[in-house]
């Protein structure tokens, strides 16, 4: 796979197309994300030139982290254990829903590189990031 090579850019591009001049607008968070959720999208966004497949991604870990949020309410409520068929106590379902949107966030964030601060100067060459992985790619 392809190292994703994170720039900040600025939210508003003027493209002229035959004499008109258009603006490309940053694309909208998706409406079924929570509130929080958006504004942590269009941050994103705004400070990483993303391409289709990467804003799949974030929309992807925007619904892992909302999920994940939604299953921590559910186990704040009922607590980690529930009462079983037979009466005994067993693990809250929403415990391994929560786990495993954890995990998928986290993964999800490493594929986008979303961990490494965005440059704070232009470039005219795209900016050099660490790899996360041991013997990776380090600029």
């Amino acid at each position: 796979m392809g190292t994703f090579v994170s720039k900040r850019v600025a939210p508003v591009e003027k493209l002229a197309i035959e004499g008109l001049i258009l603006k490309a607008k940053s694309p909208k968070a998706p409406a079924h994300l929570s509130d929080s959720t958006r504004v942590w999208w269009r941050l994103v966004v705004r400070d990483y030139e993303l391409e289709a497949h990467h804003l799949r991604l974030l929309q992807a870990a925007g619904e892992c982290w909302d999920r994940l949020q939604q299953a921590r309410e559910l186990l704040a409520r009922d607590g980690l254990v529930i009462e079983g068929r037979e009466g005994g106590m067993r693990p809250h379902p929403a415990a391994a829903i929560e786990r495993d949107s954890r995990i998928a966030f986290a993964r999800l964030i490493r594929e986008l590189d979303l961990d490494v601060e965005p440059p704070t100067s232009t470039r005219t060459g795209p900016a050099s990031l660490r790899s996360n992985r041991r013997g990776g790619y380090a600029g």
